[in-house]
């Protein structure tokens, strides 16, 4: 699902709300989350998972193109780890 998926499936379910409200929400969720992330917090949402960082070390790196080596910096990137609920929606076997 991307975005614009995502603001109009809510919009389906909340026909009282504009899309325009609808893409405001989302915006200001989504902009909460990474502006924690970017704090080095931690975003938990019950019943779906939770948003953290994980260091990544610098290392040495090949061009693709020229196969030099170059330097990669130490940098932190996202993770997700998904909550037991979602987990368990995941593995129903449709059996």
């Amino acid at each position: 699902m991307i975005r614009s998926e995502l603001v109009a499936a809510i919009g389906r379910d909340h026909p009282d709300l504009s899309l325009a409200e609808v893409e405001r929400i989302v915006t200001c969720i989504f902009d909460a989350i990474s502006e924690r992330l970017a704090e080095n917090g931690r975003v938990e949402l019950r019943g779906f998972g939770t948003f953290t960082t994980r260091a990544r070390d610098g290392r040495t790196g090949r061009n693709p193109r020229t196969g030099e080596p170059v330097d990669v910096q130490p940098k932190r990137v996202p993770y997700f780890k998904p909550g037991k609920e979602m987990r368990a929606r995941l593995n129903v076997s449709d059996s």
